[in-house]
């Protein structure tokens, strides 16, 4: 089957959080929406369906899990990242930032830190500090490499910025914002430095399933944390869901997988002791139909979406020079935009964009150190609202 990509669905008052907050969010509502991390295609018809005829049965009372919600899940890790994982390793958990709060509650004293590498995806920081734990920064580094710059891990600062109290690091993989796909011998550096150290790594890896075609002929891909090493499978959580590529984030479709048993009886206990393990009646038939069905959906989208990032780099190369600057991510349909060039302090980057441009894109300080001089664009949308897109801000440049 063919997907067409290229429909435009208006979601201004269906209550979507990329529209219908931009005067809560951005001061104002006549804005391109650019910014959180959904899509604007439509569902995959194989989950509509699904849920369709769950929905002809007319009771929504209490549920149990079906039969097939964690075969599908084995199956679909199997196939897509050549891994074996056990059933009781998996738990349903409501959201991965809540995951990650309730993980952060769970194993942390109140004088215990969280380790994150900025510019990272910003609940990183914000969660383990609402929940009154510091925040601990392990910066990335920029470097070069044959598709462009990107960032790379500074082992070299490691030792200097962890102390005692440094219980758990937080690993973006692939890395929001920037979409790197981290290589094997980078998760194994962290698993062996954080399992000698009593250290948890929470391992984000929502964005696994969106690795790009253009970087798997380069050779990236996607390694689970915890099947790079025994070290890996002894201190880590990690989270993933089908949210991100099937575009059902208000779904609330994520698991955990814990392989370690000390590790795991303590986090699925804590859920359990909270109800917080038990899935929403459509979560795992969502869950269960995109895995079961949607391997061909997946490559289509995939394919649409490098076609929207090639758009934006050549454009971006032609149009902006040294001024704006589109790092190539590996993974995901998320685009930093280096705007250093612009010689533009954070504020008036952001009024570049959204009061000359209308556009609205998350502003890169959000991301922590580094962030600073970028914008993060969401270019999982019809091609032609991309390009509408980029006009507006080339206007707006040319002012």
């Amino acid at each position: 089957m063919n997907y067409d990509f290229d429909i435009e669905i208006e979601r201004r008052g269906s209550g979507a959080l990329k529209t219908d907050a931009l005067l809560e969010r951005y001061g104002r509502d006549d804005l391109q929406a650019l910014w959180v991390a959904d899509m604007d295609f439509a569902t995959p018809p194989f989950i509509v369906d699904a849920l369709r005829r769950r929905l002809d049965h007319p009771i929504f009372g209490y549920t149990v899990e079906p039969a097939d919600y964690r075969p599908a899940i084995i199956d679909w890790l199997r196939s897509l990242h050549g891994v074996e994982i056990d059933p009781d390793w998996i738990s349903f958990v409501p959201g991965i930032v809540k995951g990650i709060g309730l993980a952060v509650n769970c194993f942390l004293k109140r004088d215990e830190k969280v380790v994150i590498m900025p510019p990272v995806y910003h609940p990183f920081r914000i969660v383990p500090e609402l929940n009154r734990r510091q925040v601990v920064w392990w910066p990335l580094k920029e470097v070069d490499s044959e598709a462009g710059p990107t960032y790379a891990i500074d082992f070299d600062a490691l030792e200097s910025i962890i102390d005692p109290k440094c219980k758990m690091l937080i690993l973006s993989n692939p890395h929001n914002p920037a979409g790197v796909v981290w290589s094997r011998e980078d998760l194994e550096r962290i698993a062996d430095f954080c399992a000698k150290r009593g250290i948890i790594v929470l391992s984000d890896e929502i964005h696994s399933e969106m690795i790009l075609p253009k970087a798997r002929m380069a050779g990236k891909k996607h390694i689970p944390f915890y099947s790079v090493s025994d070290a890996a499978r002894r201190c880590s959580i990690t989270f993933a869901a089908p949210s991100k590529t099937f575009n059902i984030a208000g779904i609330v479709s994520s698991y955990a997988i814990v392989p370690d048993e000390h590790i795991r009886n303590r986090y699925f206990g804590f859920l359990k002791a909270n109800e917080l393990d038990e899935p929403t009646l459509f979560a795992p038939i969502a869950t269960i139909a995109a895995y079961r069905e949607g391997e061909e959906w997946r490559r289509q989208m995939l394919e649409y979406v490098e076609g929207n990032i090639d758009l934006v780099e050549e454009f971006c190369r032609e149009n902006f020079g040294d001024k704006i600057k589109a790092w190539r991510p590996d993974a995901s349909f998320l685009v930093w935009l280096d705007c250093r060039g612009l010689g533009l302090n954070q504020e008036e980057l952001v009024a570049l964009f959204r009061d000359k441009a209308h556009l609205a894109l998350n502003d890169g300080a959000m991301f922590g150190p580094g962030g600073e001089g970028f914008m993060r664009l969401n270019v999982g949308a019809p091609r032609k609202d991309i390009l509408r897109a980029l006009e507006s801000l080339k206007s707006a440049f040319l002012e």
